[in-house]
């Protein structure tokens, strides 16, 4: 039965893979998985995504009839990532995120400059393909502002904030000239000159005006009609959407209370940490003079933009030295901080991670210049090892090295265990000696949780835009600018930012909980060995894999690594 169940959940579990690919074949070029097309974009018309939703609603009956104790051990990481993944979307659904999808986190405008990266060229038949592809940009965003302007009718929309980011975002890439477009990426990869010709004429004559149109649109229709509300509880069903990306995002079922009242408490044990580290340090116990005196000391400063790149590159590679000692092994792939593309940087987005699924080229951590004079020496250590090492890069580019990754596992993943690792790398960075600075060790503990309370504040509890920005600017992490910024980030992305810690939280207590199971025979790289193997699962997947193998190591019948 455990062989037959086996073979069936796999079979599920790549008819999902390929189902997801055919609907929207550019994920796979950002996971390391064969395209079905490359000629076309996704469509998300209605009737696409309400037949899309059908079938994978028929795929997860299948897996819900398979008996979950006939699953065997080594597929139950397969079968949680599918289960998830639907449900996840299932829920979601009450949202209707196709009405109000504008954002200048998640948007087109943020994904396809890097897809336009990826795009395949070199040959004819990819030629043909790239120039099919961008081609249909002006049909792919007229889809998007008819769903739109439904949207509106029915009562949807996205933060008028949010919208003006994009607009600033769209103006950004029009003002670029066509070798510098975002997009110029196949042209400038390929060696044919009537390509080259071909594709900066798509880009003049088709792409630029279609995206000409879609910002008119935004910034002349639009706008005005936006809610003006950061609160997703203000659109319909908008309590029932905030509990789903709760849902989505950190792949557990805790009401917006629960959430709320676990941060509250995490922030509080934070808080006395920062107190006593305070007292040391400035003589006082009080958490926003320690955190003005931790900004505003001169040593936490930096006198240049470049400056700031250059520590953060020095500091990676005293992250990639200490670092390893702690686990069996790092990864093959290499990271490198980029500086991030202007028209990104001014809109507000803050640094992050992009994995490449080309193992010969390196991660990337794209490093934000624009507010390089607030920033300080700790919190840049502390982004720092979150991005990179032990963080996301870390992490992504190890479960990519798996010996025998599935495809699910290379789609699938999920913010809480992703946010999770990297907030429990903050910690773990701590103990492995990586920071350099007192100001890195406050900042660390002054802004987790914080997040489980402010984001869960604006979308369930009717926190106004003015409170939220207080609270963030109290962390002492945050200047007016950037809280604004992370408020207009909540207000984008609902139930995200509770993820970091929600994850983070189960790291924590599963180290702690096998320290104490095994005693002197913990190994911290045997423990970091099992919370990584299984790549990005749900929660609950993960905590029952490490209850699994300490298990084991107390039987004496874990295998010997």
């Amino acid at each position: 039965m455990t062989s037959s169940a086996s073979a069936k959940v796999s079979s599920l579990a790549d008819q999902y893979v390929a189902l997801s690919l055919d609907f929207d074949p550019i994920g796979a070029y950002f996971y390391g998985l064969e395209s079905p097309s490359h000629s076309r974009l996704v469509d998300r018309s209605p009737a696409a995504l309400r037949a899309f939703e059908r079938k994978e609603d028929a795929l997860l009956d299948q897996l819900n009839r398979i008996p979950r104790e006939s699953i065997a051990a080594t597929d139950k990481p397969t079968a949680a990532l599918m289960r998830e993944s639907i449900e996840a979307e299932q829920q979601i659904r009450v949202c209707k995120l196709e009405l109000w999808a504008v954002s200048h986190f998640t948007g087109w405008q943020m994904l396809f400059p890097d897809l336009a990266d990826l795009q395949p060229v070199g040959n004819p038949a990819h030629r043909t393909d790239a120039l099919k592809r961008w081609g249909s940009m002006p049909k792919y965003l007229d889809v998007e502002i008819a769903n739109l302007r439904e949207g509106l009718r029915q009562g949807y929309s996205a933060p008028q904030p949010v919208v003006k980011r994009v607009i600033q975002q769209l103006d950004g890439m029009l003002a670029a000239p066509v070798d510098k477009s975002p997009f110029i990426s196949p042209a400038d990869r390929d060696e044919d000159a009537a390509f080259k010709k071909q594709f900066r004429a798509v880009i003049e004559q088709q792409m630029n005006p279609a995206i000409k149109k879609y910002r008119d649109f935004l910034a002349n229709e639009y706008l005005a009609k936006a809610r003006d509300t950061l609160a997703v509880s203000a659109l319909p069903d908008g309590l029932k959407c905030y509990q789903a990306f709760l849902r989505m995002f950190t792949t557990l079922n805790r009401t917006p209370q629960e959430v709320y009242d676990l941060g509250e408490r995490t922030v509080a044990e934070n808080a006395a940490v920062v107190a006593e580290l305070g007292s040391k340090l400035y003589g006082t116990r009080d958490i926003p003079a320690i955190a003005q005196k931790n900004n505003s000391a001169p040593e936490n400063k930096f006198k240049s933009a470049e400056e700031s790149l250059a520590y953060s590159r020095e500091l990676l590679q005293v992250a990639l030295a200490k670092t390893q000692p702690l686990f069996v092994k790092l990864p093959d792939q290499a990271v490198i901080l980029e500086v991030m593309p202007a028209y990104q940087d001014e809109s507000g987005m803050s640094a992050n991670y992009m994995f490449s699924a080309d193992k010969s080229k390196p991660g990337r951590y794209l490093f934000p210049m624009k507010h390089w004079q607030s920033d300080t020496r700790g919190s840049s250590e502390v982004t720092l090892v979150h991005e990179t090492v032990p963080g996301h890069h870390l992490q992504i580019a190890l479960a990519s090295e798996r010996a025998q990754p599935t495809k699910i596992s290379k789609l699938v993943s999920n913010s809480a265990y992703l946010e999770g690792w990297a907030r429990y790398a903050e910690r773990l960075s701590d103990e492995a000696g990586i920071y350099r600075t007192d100001f890195a060790r406050i900042s660390r503990r002054i802004w987790p949780a914080r997040g489980m309370v402010v984001d869960p504040g604006i979308h369930a509890f009717g926190w106004s835009r003015e409170k939220a920005a207080e609270y963030l600017k109290s962390t002492g992490r945050f200047d007016a600018t950037t809280a604004e910024e992370t408020v207009d980030r909540i207000a984008t992305m609902p139930g995200q930012l509770t993820s970091y810690d929600t994850g983070g939280l189960e790291f924590f207590a599963l180290r702690k909980e096998s320290e104490e199971a095994l005693g002197s025979a913990f190994d911290i790289k045997q423990f970091h060995r099992v919370a990584l193997e299984e790549g990005a699962v749900p929660l609950q997947e993960l905590r029952e894999h490490v209850r699994a193998w300490v298990a084991s190591q107390r039987s004496g019948t874990g295998p010997a690594r």
